[in-house]
């Protein structure tokens, strides 16, 4: 039986100023999908053992995500530990304003790294004039992810 999935929708504000507040530790890049296509997979699966999302290999998940004609390279957002320069947390978005993946790594948790990269979400599909953002969590999500979308003004929508 599939888990049962919350559908929640965020009002993008045309005239808010979204700005992200990276953690210390953290840097924004822009996201290669050569270079970061792998790892990114890595800390969804890592993150979705848990539960709450699609635990699948990049070889079955890269070429189907690639061929989508709602996806756009410019749609998947990277943080990178600064240290390391390994992902600390990634999402990736549908371009007509659906939030399809996000994960944070587990030692970055708690820090505002889920809000920054939400809030980099909000401002990209402002910039693009789309003011309505929808994603869907496991209502059984072991993180808290419902409560963590509300408290960013996600509502639940039927």
């Amino acid at each position: 039986m599939a888990p049962i999935a919350i559908h929640l929708r965020k009002h993008v504000d045309p005239d808010a100023r979204y700005a992200p507040c990276w953690p210390d530790g953290v840097v924004r890049a822009d996201f290669d999908q050569q270079g970061h296509a792998r790892a990114a997979r890595g800390l969804l699966n890592a993150a979705y053992a848990e539960g709450g999302g699609d635990v699948l290999a990049f070889k079955d998940w890269w070429p189907a995500l690639a061929a989508n004609p709602e996806y756009r390279p410019d749609l998947c957002f990277i943080a990178l530990d600064a240290g390391t320069g390994e992902p600390a947390g990634f999402a990736q978005c549908w371009s007509l304003g659906f939030v399809k993946d996000i994960a944070v790594a587990a030692r970055w948790r708690g820090r505002g790294l889920g809000r920054a990269l939400m809030t980099e979400i909000f401002k990209t599909f402002q910039a693009r004039g789309i003011y309505e953002l929808d994603l869907k969590v496991a209502a059984d999500n072991p993180s808290g992810a419902a409560r963590f979308y509300q408290g960013l003004g996600m509502v639940e929508i039927g």
